[in-house]
């Protein structure tokens, strides 16, 4: 995996969104950041994620519920300063996580798939109503595609949410399910209303 990026998400560009207010997001995204903070930290570190202050639920969430995604990035926050690691590393690492359960919970998601970029051009015309329908009240960013060659694929992130690392971490997860190696560029381009990120995607035969 190769990366090419050209912006920085980090903590100054997550505190906008506080203002906006929380958009809902899917239980099983918090479940299962639960879960990976458990399994690639500890349950002391995984405490102190969920006593993190002004949680709309205290910390405790399932995964057929709907919660605001002001609350996920109040748990990343307290995570990176706990381990010191950086905001973006640890949204892009879940993205790859969690690309990883969801195909193992929904395996419907990839079917009659077996190539990384032909699977991302039908996140949106395939993936999301698959994704409705499990979760009607879901919350899902959009996701336009353009093929710039055989081997090549440009996609744009727009979201309410600034989670474009973890679309990132995502395609990650998406091109380590089909045993790809990619390479990877972004650029973002932010409104008031919208985070909207910009991926090239481009298969690499390298090694």
């Amino acid at each position: 995996m190769k990366l090419n990026c050209h912006d920085y998400h980090g903590i100054e560009r997550l505190e906008r969104t506080f203002i906006q207010g929380g958009v809902n997001m899917l239980g099983i995204v918090f479940t299962e950041f639960v879960e990976m903070v458990e399994e690639r930290f500890s349950d002391d570190v995984l405490d102190d994620v969920l006593d993190t202050p002004d949680l709309s639920t205290s910390g405790a969430y399932t995964s057929v519920g709907y919660y605001e995604h002001t609350d996920m990035i109040k748990m990343v926050v307290t995570l990176s300063k706990t381990v010191n690691v950086p905001i973006d590393d640890l949204i892009s690492a879940f993205g790859e996580h969690l690309f990883g359960k969801l195909v193992a919970r929904y395996p419907v998601l990839v079917e009659d798939q077996n190539n990384v970029l032909d699977f991302l051009e039908t996140i949106d015309s395939v993936v999301h109503k698959e994704v409705l329908k499990l979760y009607p009240q879901a919350e899902l960013p959009k996701f336009s595609t353009e093929r710039l060659s055989p081997d090549q694929l440009q996609m744009t992130y727009r979201s309410k949410r600034p989670f474009s690392q973890l679309a990132l971490g995502l395609i990650k997860g998406c091109a380590q399910h089909f045993k790809q190696q990619v390479e990877v560029s972004y650029s973002s381009s932010d409104t008031d209303d919208y985070y909207s990120t910009t991926f090239v995607i481009m298969l690499s035969y390298d090694g």
